[in-house]
Formats: C-alpha cells, sequence, structure tokens
C-alpha cells in the first residue's frame, strides 16, 4: 500500500490487473454484507482463487477497503483539478461527477458512504480528508470550518442517500440524474 504521505494523486496510483480484480471482488461483497461481514475468505471464493493469492495482492481487508476509496476519489479528480483551476462552469461539471458517479454506482453507495468500518478507516486516512476539504472547499466556494463541514455533509447526504432511498428505488437512473442535479444545483446558487 502506498504510504498517506506519498498520495498525491489518487488517480497516479496503479493496481495491477490481480488488485483490480480484488477490489472489484470485494466492493461487491462489501456493499451485500459490509466490511465486518465480509473476509478476505470470502473475497477469494467470489474470485476462484485461494485466500493467500488475495493476501499476496493485499495484506489486509483494511488496504483493501482504502484501495477502494482512492479507486472511488481518483474518478472525480480531474473534475476538482478544473473547478480548482476556476474554469468555466467548473463547479457545475464537478457537481455533475459527483451526481452521475453517485447514481452509476447506486449498488455500493452504501456502503461506501454509510459502513462503519469504512468511514473509520475513511476518517485516519490523510490523503482522504485532504481529498474531501478540496473536494468540498471547491464545491461550495467556502474556506475551510464548521459551516463549510456543515454544507458539505448536507450536499454529500442529499447526493448519497438520495440514490439509494427506498422512494427513489424503481426510478431510473436518467431521471433521476435529471432531478439530483436541479436539486444540488439549487442548492448551491448555480445556474440550471
Amino acid at each position: 500500500m502506498t504510504s498517506p504521505h506519498e498520495v498525491r494523486s489518487f488517480r497516479a496510483i496503479r493496481r495491477t490487473a490481480a488488485q483490480t480484480r480484488v477490489l472489484d471482488a470485494a466492493l461487491v461483497l462489501i456493499a451485500e454484507h459490509g466490511v465486518s461481514g465480509t473476509s478476505l475468505q470470502m473475497i477469494a471464493d467470489a474470485m476462484g482463487v485461494t485466500k493467500a493469492a488475495v493476501y499476496r495482492q493485499f495484506r489486509t481487508k483494511e488496504e483493501i477497503v482504502i484501495a477502494i476509496t482512492e479507486r472511488e476519489m481518483a474518478a472525480l479528480e480531474d473534475a476538482l483539478d478544473d473547478a480548482e483551476a476556476g474554469g468555466p462552469r467548473a463547479r457545475e461539471v464537478l457537481l455533475d461527477r459527483m451526481v452521475d458517479q453517485a447514481i452509476d454506482r447506486r449498488g455500493v453507495v452504501s456502503a461506501l458512504n454509510f459502513d462503519p468500518v469504512i468511514i473509520r478507516l475513511q476518517g485516519e486516512y490523510e490523503p482522504f480528508q485532504r481529498f474531501v476539504e478540496r473536494l468540498y472547499a471547491t464545491l461550495l466556494g467556502t474556506e475551510a470550518g464548521v459551516e463549510a463541514r456543515l454544507h458539505a455533509a448536507i450536499l454529500s447526504s442529499a447526493i448519497s442517500v438520495c440514490v439509494m432511498h427506498p422512494l427513489v428505488a424503481d426510478v431510473d437512473g436518467d431521471t433521476l440524474r435529471v432531478h439530483l442535479k436541479s436539486l444540488t444545483r439549487r442548492m448551491l446558487g448555480l445556474s440550471e
């Protein structure tokens, strides 16, 4: 695993094909059983390999969870860099990317945002904390602080809870996308 102090860019982290297969299998299992209910043996079984084969890629389940988080954040990193540079409509593009990712990953959003083990590990992982601070400071146009964190929590909850809420479980992704983008843009005072 990359040292937290070495991580400058999530998208620069390279994973082998074997590591990617582990992450893919683990993500499906974690979404279904949570981190605590998922073992390295379950991951190995899902992949059709031995537990030792999984262990050669990642020494612990915690390393797998961090790698999954890094991969998810990498998908937002280009849009964040552009938004920080202040290009035209960059904040809107970043917000749209967040909404798109949440909708495209509906099946795993709950696990990634609400599993207590993932929350703890993300809270302890400095690169994730730095990324989230950058993300919401840019998106909200605020400095760090209690008010900024509160606004970030409200916005991220609006997105992540909405995509998995039982009231919209039967709503197709395209319809959900249109309405959620409109709602979150209004929340941020952005043009629709």
